[in-house]
């Protein structure tokens, strides 16, 4: 049992590296790409892949299950990115990503009110937010000054909230028994439903011919396969192996891959802040994982 936890973390730490490195391929993608536009494209491949790796067919057992897949579909895969894209469009990309980060907070209130199966909440976990919150406001701002915008930061909040419903039902479907990586696929597919109208919408524009340019191709490969079809098969086996609240406090380490990736790649140079940011959250990650509950009740007992 507990090998399998060990597996479940590293599934989230893997989950979790690509995704805090995906703000680089977005970023290049932008230029050619509406984001509705990368968010279509990279969960078509995401499907595609994932029905070439396990051809056959989904065949739930009843019509709530078919509803729980929907509303996995429409909570994390469609309205999360849109949520966030639209909220980037009226803040502050670091004010985004402090409000994200709030994801587990929401997760781990949502999962004692509807998941029975659940660990108890510990104060160590509010502890540990608290604390990883801090180290993501001194990653994210760096020393400048906090810029709010209602609009924009309301809508970044709604989506660490709908991700939150999302791994509340991806704990649930993980319970129904399908293999991951058809559950997943199912999901994607709602998803997609979901983004056709949203993409009449925002103007969709399926020009194929911008990946003939290499690196666009390589970028949307990479969240195509990497980020869609890989990290949402691990993503979720972590939330069968270890439970949403566990997995969803990985989302603390996003800003601390960002950073360390800046760093390898863009050649950034790490502030006095950034470090200190990293070793917090950090620190805020490890405290909410402690398991204090047995010692408390024993000091009770005395």
């Amino acid at each position: 049992m507990e090998n399998k936890k060990y597996i479940g973390h590293l599934s989230a730490l893997l989950t979790i590296i690509i995704w805090g490195t995906t703000f680089i391929s977005t970023k290049i993608l932008l230029k050619d790409f509406a984001p509705i536009e990368i968010l279509v494209f990279r969960f078509i491949m995401g499907f595609v892949i994932l029905f070439a790796i396990c051809p056959k067919r989904l065949n739930t057992k009843d019509w709530k299950q078919e509803v729980t897949f929907m509303g996995a579909g429409l909570c994390g895969i469609c309205l999360y990115y849109l949520l966030e894209n639209i909220a980037l469009t009226y803040t502050l990309a670091s004010n985004v990503g402090v409000i994200i980060s709030v994801a587990p907070f929401f997760t781990a209130i949502l999962a004692h009110l509807f998941i029975k199966s659940e660990e108890r909440l510990r104060v160590n976990f509010f502890i540990g937010f608290v604390i990883a919150i801090v180290g993501i406001i001194m990653i994210s701002f760096n020393g400048a000054e906090l810029q709010l915008n209602p609009m924009g930061d309301l809508l970044a909040l709604l989506a660490s909230f709908v991700w939150a419903v999302y791994s509340i039902l991806s704990r649930k479907i993980s319970g129904f028994g399908y293999p991951v990586v058809l559950s997943t696929r199912h999901t994607f597919f709602y998803g997609i439903i979901f983004m056709i109208p949203v993409s009449v919408l925002f103007d969709f524009n399926f020009d194929l011919t911008r990946f003939a340019n290499p690196v666009n191709l390589a970028n949307i490969i990479y969240l195509g396969f990497g980020a869609s079809a890989l990290c949402f098969v691990t993503w979720n086996f972590s939330v069968k192996k270890l439970g949403a609240v566990k997995t969803s406090i990985y989302i603390y380490m996003v800003p601390v891959i960002t950073v360390v990736t800046s760093v390898l790649i863009l050649h950034e140079q790490v502030t006095v802040m950034s470090a200190l940011g990293v070793v917090f959250t950090l620190i805020g990650l490890i405290i909410s994982e402690l398991k204090f509950e047995r010692n408390v009740k024993n000091e009770l007992r005395k």
